[in-house]
């Protein structure tokens, strides 16, 4: 199989699709590797390090996308990557198509099969591919949240460990899953006093047991996220439900409600936003704005800001998936049912339900768009 790797045209993401390693996984089971020139330079790989490995430099993002047979990405192709898409071609990268109608309309016209990073999912319900970038993100928010906390990024002027005499910040998380737990654990590493809120009770004694005590749990009801999110210097959205749009728990009364200065970081932007006043996603160069007095921070693509350190991570979880697909094409989803989640499209139809709902599409259940 022909694999291309093009260049990350998201404003800045400097994340690559694969390490050189990774090449060398590739390349080694006799696949083809197109790197399109420059692709690996934000994350510190030069042209000369995938060629080592076996790979061949292509121009030009025209070049990758139109010889290659799957395309490995980071993130979810723009409109003006539209054009590359053609039937048959196999697609794998983060789609986080709830939120994205004109990406998953396009897909389907083009009969592309995309399979998406965040939806592959192992039978105890984890999601491989997705959480390391959910451990880089939940332990981002945490540092971004302190940086906007400073007076002069607008923030309230609290550091979250406090000093002798001075009490810490106060950090409310929603969700406990990877992104919630990672946040915390960089939050009470900071000194900081730590609220998760969360709906699974098995989930809270879990964390409850994890962190010694040392954090507080709550279940998760509108009256506890409103009492939590009034007194918190620190709010980060962390909530996830696989595939969907993510709900939205902070209503823009219990924003208004929040102190002035506060912060929130709502990772749930790339699933829609789980705060209700974060009503668009912002970039690493225009990373904030500022509603009700309360300082926004919705980045969609928050471990971009760290790419070497994504990059390796994600290469790790994805090359053996990869590997796979591209020895066995749509012989291993047929047999997989972790890359059967996966798939969000296929043959012009809608293969993942949630996103089906979201966008409001036809859903068609993935054996049966593969003929099954």
């Amino acid at each position: 199989m022909i694999i291309g790797v093009p260049k990350e045209i998201k404003q800045s993401e400097y994340r690559v699709a694969l390490t050189p390693a990774g090449v060398t996984m590739l390349t080694a089971a006799g696949h083809r590797v197109l790197v399109e020139s420059g692709a690996g330079e934000g994350s510190g790989f030069e042209d000369g390090d995938y060629e080592r490995e076996g790979a061949t430099i292509v121009p030009d993002a025209a070049s990758a996308w139109g010889e290659a047979d799957m395309i490995m990405k980071v993130k979810e192709p723009l409109a003006e990557e539209f054009g590359y898409f053609r039937k048959g071609l196999l697609l794998f990268t983060y789609l986080h198509l709830a939120a994205a109608p004109e990406l998953t309309r396009a897909l389907v016209e083009k009969e592309v099969t995309a399979i998406a990073y965040e939806t592959i999912q192992l039978d105890n319900g984890s999601l491989p591919l997705l959480t390391p970038m959910s451990e880089v993100a939940g332990r981002m928010a945490v540092q971004v949240g302190a940086q906007f906390l400073e007076a002069f990024n607008g923030g309230r002027g609290v550091l979250l460990g406090g000093v002798p005499g001075v009490p810490p910040a106060e950090v409310v998380v929603i969700g406990g899953g990877i992104v919630g737990t990672n946040s915390a654990r960089m939050a009470l590493g900071l000194g900081a006093n730590v609220v998760i809120i969360e709906k699974s009770a098995d989930r809270m004694r879990y964390l409850d047991e994890v962190f010694g005590g040392r954090i507080r749990t709550l279940m998760s009801s509108p009256l506890h996220i409103a009492e939590a999110v009034s007194k918190a210097d620190l709010v980060i959205g962390a909530v996830l439900i696989p595939g969907a749009k993510a709900p939205h728990l902070v209503t823009e009364a219990m924003v208004e409600r929040m102190k002035k200065g506060a912060v929130i970081v709502d990772v749930a932007v790339d699933q829609g936003g789980s705060i209700a006043t974060v009503d668009r996603p912002t970039t690493h160069k225009d990373p904030i704005y500022m509603k009700h007095g309360v300082v926004h921070y919705a980045v969609a693509n928050i471990p971009g800001a760290v790419p070497r350190t994504s990059t390796f991570a994600l290469t790790n979880v994805t090359i053996p998936y990869a590997v796979e697909l591209a020895r066995d094409g749509l012989a291993a989803v047929r047999r997989s049912v972790p890359l059967q989640k996966g798939v969000n499209t296929h043959a012009g139809k809608l293969t993942n339900e949630p996103v089906a709902a979201a966008t409001g599409l036809p859903y068609t259940p993935i054996l049966e768009a593969l003929g099954n």
